[in-house]
């Protein structure tokens, strides 16, 4: 049996693909769908939802309130999401923006298993065994080279 966590994950990313894109919905009838707490839906939106995963996520107060999210969409979906990654990491990447990140790359098949499961383990703090705020700056910089060469080598 999956967790919560993974059904109301799940739950979102079906009526994502039913609409356009783009869910609007109430935190209060997911909570009461799921027999939950709202801060257990907030939990979901805030680690599964992430810009990092190719989602942003809106909250409405007033009205009722609700909540918008929608599913980064590209042109060109493989170079476009490249350019946008790179321009995300910025200097400095923590080890799970980092993780969400490669997990997007996979699940758009970017990357292959293979090359996520290198870069997941390259990027790991275990690996890179130096103090903050410098890991994340180090951690940034290779996600960025691995991530320039993988776009050189698509031409």
């Amino acid at each position: 049996m999956s967790s919560l966590v993974q059904r109301i994950e799940n739950y979102i990313k079906k009526l994502l693909n039913q609409s356009d894109g783009r869910l609007r919905v109430r935190r209060r009838e997911l909570a009461d769908h799921f027999k939950c707490v709202p801060s257990q839906i907030n939990y979901v939106l805030k680690t599964r939802f992430t810009i990092e995963r190719g989602y942003i996520v809106e909250s409405q107060r007033g009205g009722g309130g609700f909540i918008e999210i929608r599913k980064l969409v590209f042109d060109h979906p493989e170079e476009d999401f490249l350019y946008s990654a790179l321009e995300l990491i910025g200097d400095e990447l923590s080890q799970q923006q980092a993780l969400n990140l490669i997990h997007n790359l996979e699940e758009r098949k970017i990357l292959t298993k293979r090359e996520s499961a290198i870069l997941q383990s390259m990027l790991h703090r275990r690996n890179l065994n130096i103090e903050l705020p410098y890991r994340d700056y180090l951690r940034a910089r290779l996600l960025k080279a691995a991530l320039g060469a993988i776009m050189k080598t698509d031409d």
